[in-house]
């Protein structure tokens, strides 16, 4: 038998290009998503994003509905942090209706959207043990932020969805005793951080994993609509919370980190520092939270009317910016909804960019260093 040679048989084998599906039941997908990829032996040729496996229509979807049934629908658009479009949708009616949310209220909100953000980036560490086998990660992780889920449950009945926000405020006060209960789990959180940082960041495997790895460039970032801590791990220092305050984050002190080199490692270490910016913030507003009403009553919610007008209200997301665009006609109802989503950009439309040439065990680490949500595109 004569043999060929290797390169003459690598150009005639039918198997060296191939389509490889990444789907919700990979443990690289954050949710149910996928991407259709064409590989070309180890190496990613062509990406085909394939949206539209998840809940779908939210924003149509809004507009059949009364201003304040919205808060149910709402919270699904970003499932791991769904607090973010509860506030960012009653500070937008709140401004077109005229209502001064009370201080209270501010501070609570900034309390439930902080402790969201810790759970996220929990979250985003189990991502991290999903894209390159180190299980210990999200067996860790996810059973920590099982204790916010706790007090979320205290404070609003819910555990995931949980449809707290109101126009004018909140709809129940803090409950006796959970402010101390908060204050010990940031305790437990904070001494968890050097065990996570010797499991996950020190780790040497890890770190060649990650390191060099999906590298975003900040003029590419910016060029692309990239937000939230992959933006800043790009070397932009830009949070909305600084930059344009909203509710009362301009009476807290906390940093902006900015790890800067733009790869996975860097966006896995910028969520892990901005963690501790989140438990010195809710430190602050458990010292600083004032007496007062929780809320500014409205009118009856199946007659609330909403003048007529456009607004734009946004929050920093655990994601990015999270955005909602508002036009009211004065009905009971809005006219128009548009959801701006972080993940959207970054999980669409660039990744047609940046998994281009990249090799298939690097494409998981991609994902969850993006740490997109799903939801975001089929809304």
């Amino acid at each position: 038998m004569e043999l060929r040679p290797l390169n003459e048989s690598n150009t005639n084998d039918k198997y060296k290009t191939y389509e490889l599906f990444i789907g919700p039941n990979h443990p690289g997908i954050s949710g149910n998503f996928s991407y259709v990829l064409d590989m070309e032996g180890h190496k990613v040729a062509n990406v085909t994003p394939d949206p539209g496996l998840l809940h779908r229509g939210f924003e149509k979807l809004m507009e059949r509905r009364l201003w304040t049934q919205n808060l149910a629908l709402i919270p699904r658009i970003c499932v791991p942090e769904p607090d973010v479009n509860e506030v960012a949708y009653c500070m937008g009616v709140e401004h077109l209706a005229g209502i001064e949310v009370p201080k209270r209220a501010q501070y609570i909100r900034v309390i439930v959207l902080e402790m969201a953000r810790i759970a996220a980036y929990l979250f985003s560490f189990a991502g991290v043990g999903g894209a390159t086998g180190l299980y210990t990660a999200p067996n860790w992780s996810i059973g920590d932020r099982d204790y916010i889920l706790d007090l979320f449950e205290w404070l609003t009945g819910g555990r995931v969805y949980h449809i707290y926000q109101y126009p004018g405020g909140v709809k129940m006060d803090i409950p006796d005793g959970w402010l101390d209960k908060l204050s010990e789990l940031l305790d437990y959180l904070e001494s968890r951080l050097p065990e996570y940082d010797n499991l996950i960041f020190r780790n040497p495997i890890l770190q060649k994993r990650t390191k060099g790895v999906g590298y975003v460039p900040a003029e590419e970032a910016i060029e692309n609509g990239i937000t939230g801590p992959n933006l800043r791990a790009s070397g932009v220092k830009w949070d909305i919370r600084k930059a344009q305050p909203y509710l009362v984050y301009d009476e807290l002190d906390f940093d902006i980190p900015e790890t800067g080199d733009g790869d996975a490692f860097s966006r896995f270490l910028q969520r892990r520092l901005e963690m501790e910016e989140s438990i010195k913030i809710l430190r602050q507003c458990i010292k600083q939270i004032p007496d007062g009403p929780y809320r500014e009553k409205i009118p009856n919610p199946f007659q609330f009317r909403v003048p007529a007008g456009t607004y734009y209200s946004k929050v920093e997301s655990s994601k990015g910016e999270f955005g909602y665009y508002i036009v009211s006609n004065g009905d009971i109802q809005p006219y128009r909804v548009y959801v701006r989503g972080p993940s959207y950009s970054s999980g669409l439309y660039y990744s047609l960019l940046a998994m281009k040439n990249m090799r298939i065990e690097d494409v998981p680490v991609w994902i969850h260093s993006m740490d997109i949500c799903p939801p975001d595109f089929d809304r």
